[in-house]
């Protein structure tokens, strides 16, 4: 293939070059001259190119056979070094099997230390003594890798500080101590402040509830903090210098703190019961204000008519006082018109006495009717989103639900109390509208003996 295509070039070489002297000859004489001076140079052009192609085929030859050697020698050092592999795997599993034989127990042992490393870094990352001793899971967690492998052995320095961290956790766990550090507030700021630390379970500021987090090393206010009385207690401890202070400790580490965080304040309560909710405390806030107005009103009147059974003489500023001012102005009736007047007076008296009660009455039937109104309400709700979302997620049905079940509550709480505010009141009333009926009677009693004596 090579000289076919050395053939074609010459041939379109020489042909170039009669063609050439074809167009500058001017006879055919001088034509033949240049024809055969250009056969000759065409001669000699060709074998410079072969005398260049034998030489760099020489030095193909050569390149190839150094390529060739130096294969050969990869080949056998490749048999040599896989040979040296295979021996020194044999070695490595013969000094493996040694090493575990004279490992025995103190292998199963190491493996423990691996595990109550990686248990104790767990806790760390949770426990809030690690706000006060910072740094404490470097060492378990080098310590835990470095006793993932097969090959390292742990010394008894490691063992030692291992084993001291657990005694230091326990120790700082049944104590109370104060110390200082940066703490982010609730409104992301971050401020130096005094930390009152109490065991292991919680950490207080400025009588609130505090987070340790473990992923920044920061110690966080609570946004949402537990109710007054937890915080009362927490008040207490960071204000207090000495002495026994009574306070509310999470020793779950921070679960039972989390759900109480959660549940909703008397306000949230309130607000989940809705317009239905706010209807239901604005009647019970007006049947208390009735009812305290009555209680006053009657216990005012009471004292009056007490004060007046033990004076003889009539006053018009109690109901009895009217009552006995009958008398005064009836002197010459008889005894049957007389009862007719004392029965006039003590009915327009009685309207005075349970003015209102009926309201309240009223109002302690009526809560329960609009608590179960809402009831009804809020379980229209809880299927409206059954019926749009389905049942896979509870949250979206918790709002009616809290609605039905809030409404009942305050239902129920305004309806109890104005019963037993009716029952009370009206009980009061009954009381002197008797003491005036039986005052009636006695002047009537006392008219009759004076008309049988004349």
């Amino acid at each position: 293939m090579k000289k076919l295509t050395q053939f074609v070039s010459m041939v379109v070489l020489a042909a170039s070059a009669a063609t050439a002297t074809a167009q500058e000859a001017t006879s055919l004489d001088e034509l033949l001259k240049r024809l055969e001076q250009g056969k000759i140079a065409q001669s000699k052009q060709n074998t410079e190119r072969e005398s260049e192609f034998n030489a760099k085929k020489s030095e193909q030859n050569r390149l190839l056979a150094q390529a060739n050697n130096t294969r050969d020698e990869q080949v056998k050092l490749s048999t040599q070094l896989e040979a040296q592999f295979q021996e020194n795997e044999i070695q490595l599993a013969n000094k493996s099997d040694a090493l575990n034989k004279r490992m025995g127990e103190l292998k199963e042992l190491f493996g423990v230390l691996q595990q109550v490393a990686g248990d104790t870094k767990s806790k760390f990352q949770t426990s809030v003594v690690s706000a006060q001793i910072a740094d404490r899971g470097v060492f378990l967690d080098e310590f835990a890798q470095s006793m993932g492998s097969s090959s390292k052995l742990a010394s008894i320095e490691e063992i030692e500080r291992l084993w001291f961290e657990l005694q230091r956790e326990m120790t700082e766990s049944g104590k109370v101590h104060k110390f200082t550090r940066d703490v982010v507030l609730a409104n992301g700021e971050s401020t130096q402040t005094e930390l009152v630390r109490v065991g292991g379970f919680n950490l207080v500021s400025r009588g609130k509830y505090l987070e340790y987090v473990d992923e920044t090393g920061s110690v966080a206010e609570l946004i949402r903090q537990p109710s007054d009385r937890y915080l009362s207690s927490a008040a207490e401890l960071t204000s207090n210098t000495s002495g026994v202070v009574p306070f509310a400790l999470d020793p779950t580490g921070g679960s039972i703190l989390g759900l109480l965080v959660q549940a909703p304040n008397t306000q949230e309560r309130v607000d989940q019961g809705g317009p239905v909710g706010y209807v239901i405390l604005g009647i019970g806030l007006i049947g208390l204000l009735i009812g305290i107005e009555r209680f006053i009103s009657l216990t005012l009147i009471d004292g009056k008519v007490n004060r007046q059974i033990k004076n003889t003489t009539p006053s018009k500023n109690n109901p009895l006082g009217r009552v006995m001012l009958v008398q005064d102005e009836n002197k010459t009736a008889d005894t049957e018109t007389l009862e007719l007047k004392l029965s006039e007076r003590i009915l327009q008296e009685v309207p005075v006495l349970t003015s209102r009660l009926t309201f309240i009455k009223i109002i302690s039937v009526v809560a329960p009717l609009i608590g179960l109104l809402g009831t009804v309400v809020g379980m229209i709700n809880t299927f409206q989103a059954i019926t749009l979302f389905g049942t896979g997620d509870p949250k979206l049905m918790a709002g009616g639900i809290s609605q039905a079940l809030v409404t009942t509550v305050l239902g129920l709480v305004v309806a109890i109390p104005m019963v037993f505010i009716s029952t009370i009141l009206n009980t009061r009333s009954r009381g002197i509208i008797n003491i005036l009926q039986q005052q009636s009677a006695g002047i009537l009693a006392e008219r009759a003996e004076l008309e049988k004596g004349a």
